[in-house]
């Protein structure tokens, strides 16, 4: 071959395409040293970065030469049209089609090391060995993205991230996005990062969203050049590349993508498919943009999609008949494992997370694929439910539980078993002989309850061994992205960066900065390894379900007292927030405005208040009215608070009241907690008092057709999780939920910031456009305003 100096004048660039029928191509008639060949045709093209030297052009045509490729003759070709023939003209191809294979691994990196740009177009079938480093090149001249260039060394693809489990085909690339000028190839991505910096709308979705297509956009080149171009293939590359783009730690050079960054190639592709319709409307097909890449990155990112596999049949010998929706969840569950995939189960409450995981191990066992035992972590108020569902739904399955002092005896009987069960609160316990045990599943019901990465029972679950995971939720995104982060954490180590980058990157952006083009990227990436459901759209046969917001007004002494913490709240918050900020602030905030709450619900909850010998109640009174009138028509309630105090008041006014009610909070004996929900259930007593965190998780309590919260909570999840025990799939009375509020009261303003973590929520889950949260100064004043004047004494 000729030395790189020959070449030095310019760059040749020889691009790669395999030709088929869908290109017009019927064949290849025998010419030469090649024979007849169809209807699949690598060829090769020679064009040149610059202009090059006779010299030059000389040397690059006897490499073509010496690696043994042949000019193809016009009459050779078989076209179904001769308007296609004229865009392979000067082609070049080598004597039999399986000669590529060789030609790919080994004169392609000898190529590129004399200075060789090698492009491949969509469909090349001769990547007989993986390229590390790929170069989207972007013509200015005609606005087409030219084809992958090789940017880096042709090697074997490292092995995955353990955390996901992709096979080992499918590991990580990099990626560089490359802008063609003069014969020159520049890289975009800073120009891009820099259009950021400088114009603040191209990081909001509905600002960008009216940026014109064709508005012509000035990109700052290296040198002081500019770079016109229009705007709408830039609005794609910047909605799929956002986070990478705007990373301040990030040097200059390719973007390393992993297997799961597909889907950014995949939201490219399809944003400049469309701004190419947008703009050849306007300026015919030279304002047209397309993107030309490696058809496996597609392959990897439809899968990526979540694209779901046709319906498997139920298991045999299932207890229950699965509802279509729960099917599709089934075959999504045996998706992921088929594919090595991990994800969150986000039904809504009531739909059955439960029964299609149930399906889903039992059909493992009747594949012959649980070889070892799945082990599932439930919160320990869920242990005596999991244990009847399976007993119900999956009688073939053998299922050992760990729990109680003589748990340890039960320790070596593991790898008898088909599921075991555990506690969070035993996990961390009991990690060490259940990290010796290897899983075939680990599950997570109520996965929200390691939403604190930090927490001991969030690193016990990382030290299971387990070949899937699975989390089973209703409510993946409570407070903040941090518990989103927690729970992919654990699932796909890595995919979300560490908890530092991802506050960097996302988190903060998001939750502080507003910016709504990065939440819908986010939302992008995560969603498909999430299924979520909602009741209203796969469960219509559901009653009906009637909230109704109950305004209770503050009157005489307990008026005066919300008055009197208000005034010393406010005082005390704005002292540790000039002393300290609000970041350092969290505790002793939140302990001023547990006090204003508590007076709310009752002032006897306030520790410390001297209280008058006449002291009014309004939420006691309330309940004492209306509970003994619901239970005399013949409703069953269920009486929901986050104070277990409250419901240690409600209890003995009941008693006075001669209404029989049950409890059932955190201090309620594991071993009597199925008791209590079966005499609810089966209606011996009218009423069961619950605290919020023991009866909002995944009970049954379907006998009840009423639902009273006394006091709001910050996370409208947990309450809708509440509500869910008796509107879910077994409920055949219309539910009504009363919301028992004070009006004008911090419980009103609680409301309004309700709504804005279910925007946040629903946003990344994927039910409605993104909006912004936050918990700032501006709130706590909100919060810690007097009563509204409309309120009498």
């Amino acid at each position: 071959m000729p030395a790189p100096a020959d070449l030095a004048q310019a760059r040749p660039r020889l691009t790669l395409q395999t030709l088929g029928r869908g290109d017009g191509l019927l064949g290849l008639m025998a010419f030469g040293p090649s024979g007849p060949r169809g209807p699949d045709v690598t060829v090769a093209h020679l064009d040149w970065l610059g202009t090059p030297t006779a010299a030059g052009l000389s040397a690059a045509l006897q490499t073509l030469q010496a690696l043994g490729l042949h000019a193809i003759p016009g009459d050779a070709w078989q076209w179904r049209s001769d308007e296609v023939a004229s865009h392979h003209a000067g082609a070049w191809t080598l004597a039999q089609e399986e000669h590529f294979g060789d030609f790919w691994a080994d004169e392609v990196p000898r190529l590129a090391a004399l200075g060789w740009s090698i492009v491949v177009r969509p469909g090349f079938a001769h990547h007989s060995v993986p390229v590390q480093a790929w170069r989207l090149v972007v013509s200015t001249d005609t606005g087409e993205v030219l084809g992958q260039e090789v940017a880096g060394p042709l090697a074997p693809r490292p092995v995955p991230a353990a955390g996901l489990g992709l096979a080992r085909r499918e590991g990580s690339w990099l990626l560089t996005l490359g802008v063609e000028v003069d014969g020159e190839s520049l890289d975009l991505a800073p120009m891009l990062a820099d259009l950021l910096r400088r114009d603040a709308a191209w990081l909001n979705a509905d600002q960008l969203a009216e940026i014109d297509d064709g508005k012509i956009i000035s990109l700052r080149a290296p040198g002081g050049r500019r770079i016109e171009t229009p705007a709408a293939p830039l609005k794609a590359i910047v909605a799929a590349m956002l986070d990478l783009l705007t990373d301040p730690r990030r040097k200059d050079g390719p973007f390393q993508l992993a297997a799961w960054d597909s889907f950014r190639l995949e939201a490219l592709r399809q944003g400049l498919q469309e701004s190419r319709a947008a703009l050849a409307a306007r300026a015919g097909p030279q304002g047209a943009w397309q993107l030309q890449g490696d058809d496996g990155l597609r392959v990897l990112a439809r899968r990526l999609a979540g694209s779901v596999p046709q319906l498997v049949a139920a298991p045999e010998g299932l207890g229950i008949t699965l509802r279509p929706y729960q099917l599709e969840g089934l075959a999504w569950l045996q998706y992921l494992r088929a594919q090595g995939l991990a994800g969150i189960l986000a039904d809504d409450m009531g739909l059955g997370k439960t029964a299609q995981t149930l399906a889903h191990l039992l059909l493992e066992k009747q594949a012959g694929r649980l070889d070892l035992p799945a082990l599932v972590v439930v919160p320990t108020s869920l242990l005596f439910n999991w244990q009847a569902e399976a007993r119900r739904m999956a009688p073939g399955l053998r299922v050992l539980t760990l729990h109680g002092p003589d748990r340890a005896d039960r320790f070596d009987a593991m790898g008898q078993a088909d599921v075991v069960l555990t506690t969070f609160a035993l996990l961390w316990r009991d990690i060490r002989p259940l990290a010796a045990q290897p899983f075939h599943l680990l599950v997570l019901d109520e996965a929200q309850s390691v939403k604190n990465a930090a927490g001991r029972a969030a690193r016990s679950v990382r030290r299971i061994r387990a070949r899937h995971r699975l989390c089973l939720t209703g409510t993946p995104l409570e407070n903040h992205l941090g518990e989103l982060w927690a729970q992919f954490d654990f699932l796909m180590p890595g995919f979300l960066g560490d908890v530092r980058s991802f506050q960097r990157h996302w988190r903060k952006p998001i939750e502080v900065g507003g910016e709504t083009l990065r939440a819908q990227a986010l939302a992008r990436r995560v969603r498909p390894f999430i299924l979520r459901r909602r009741k209203e759209d796969v469960a219509k046969e559901l009653p009906p379900l009637t909230e109704q917001v109950q305004r209770v007004v503050l009157a005489g002494q307990q008026r005066v007292l919300y008055e009197s913490v208000r005034v010393a709240a406010d005082h005390m918050v704005r002292r540790v927030l000039a002393r300290a900020g609000l970041a350092r602030s969290q505790i002793s905030v939140l302990g001023a405005l547990l006090r204003l709450r508590q007076v709310c619900c009752d002032p006897y909850l306030v520790k410390g208040a001297r209280m008058p010998a006449h002291m009014e109640r309004a939420k006691l009174d309330w309940l004492c009215d209306t509970l003994p009138a619901l239970v005399d028509e013949g409703r069953r309630v269920l009486v929901f608070s986050q104070f277990t105090e409250m419901l240690g008041l409600i209890g003995p006014a009941l008693a006075r009241l001669g209404v029989p009610h049950l409890s059932l909070t955190g201090q309620t004996p594991a071993a009597q907690r199925g008791d209590t929900v079966a005499r609810f259930q089966a209606r011996e007593v009218p009423i069961l008092l619950a605290s919020l965190k023991a009866g909002g998780l995944g009970l049954n309590l379907t006998a009840a057709d009423t639902v009273v919260h006394v006091d709001p909570w910050w996370n409208p999840a947990a309450e809708q999780q509440a509500t869910a025990r008796a509107h879910r799939i077994g409920q055949t009375q219309p539910v009504f939920v009363y919301k028992l509020v004070v009006e004008g009261s911090i419980e009103e303003r609680m409301l309004e910031l309700q709504a804005r973590k279910s925007a946040l929520a629903q946003g990344v889950l994927g039910e409605d456009r993104l909006g912004t949260v936050k918990f700032s100064v501006a709130d706590l004043q909100d919060l810690l305003a007097p009563l509204g004047d409309h309120t009498e004494i």
